[in-house]
């Protein structure tokens, strides 16, 4: 089975870091240990209202990390112009809510209007691949590849935080989606809400090729250690992987 990606969301060290201000605990710091421990990238999401991650801690991500950079944003003028200057190697398109704690759920294709195919456009001219974060809807994956998206991001939080009894039917809505995904000839990438619990089904799954984790990974590290916590995840992944 081929490989799989591992990319480690960072954004919730920023989250610590703007509790108290200064400077520390640094971001690009936990991306280097995290590559250095056995992660394949780094995550960050720059959200309109900057409440984790701030324009600086992407450039320095992208300038002093020597790993591929997944930049997660909407898709809005500010982000493309962004995300045009800096070059990340993929951007992961989500919906936005000021309002939310968190991303609740996938970006509904289907209602986007123009400016996303355009977005997908720019980006695509800039040489960054395109992802969207998207529930695992066969018509919402079929409309991603017809605006020209290369991969897509499986939403997986209602699998991996809904109830455990409810957990084989989502493992199925899910992997549908990812062979739907192979079909319409998308990469398919998995992500959200992901645990020492969960990850491994998802893995397990060989049309997946990345999976990003981030808030439970950076919690568990308050107790573990980054470096171990990402190479615990490394060595579940790889297990699942394994034939």
């Amino acid at each position: 089975m081929t490989h799989l990606d591992f990319s480690v969301n960072v954004d919730h060290v920023a989250t610590l870091r703007n509790a108290r201000g200064g400077a520390f605990p640094c971001p690009v710091e936990a991306a280097r240990i995290a590559v250095e421990a056995g992660a394949d990238g780094v995550t960050m999401h720059l959200r309109e209202d900057r409440r984790h991650i701030r324009d600086a801690d992407v450039e320095r991500v992208r300038a002093e990390v020597a790993a591929p950079l997944n930049f997660e944003m909407a898709a809005t003028e500010e982000m493309v112009a962004f995300a045009e200057r800096i070059r990340p190697s993929y951007c992961c398109l989500v919906p936005e809510k000021r309002a939310e704690l968190t991303t609740e759920g996938g970006l509904d294709v289907l209602r986007a209007g123009p400016f996303l195919a355009q977005a997908i456009d720019r980006l695509r001219a800039a040489e960054v691949r395109v992802s969207i974060f998207i529930e695992a809807d066969p018509a919402q994956i079929e409309a991603a590849a017809r605006i020209g998206a290369q991969a897509i991001e499986l939403h997986t939080g209602t699998y991996a935080e809904g109830p455990v009894a409810g957990r084989s039917a989502q493992l199925a809505r899910l992997k549908a989606g990812a062979v739907a995904a192979r079909a319409a000839g998308l990469l398919c990438h998995a992500g959200h809400g992901l645990s020492y619990d969960t990850v491994g089904p998802i893995a397990a799954m060989p049309e997946v090729t990345e999976v990003s984790i981030g808030h439970f990974l950076i919690s568990q590290s308050v107790f573990d250690g980054l470096a171990a916590v990402v190479r615990r995840f490394r060595r579940l992944m790889d297990e699942a992987r394994t034939p």
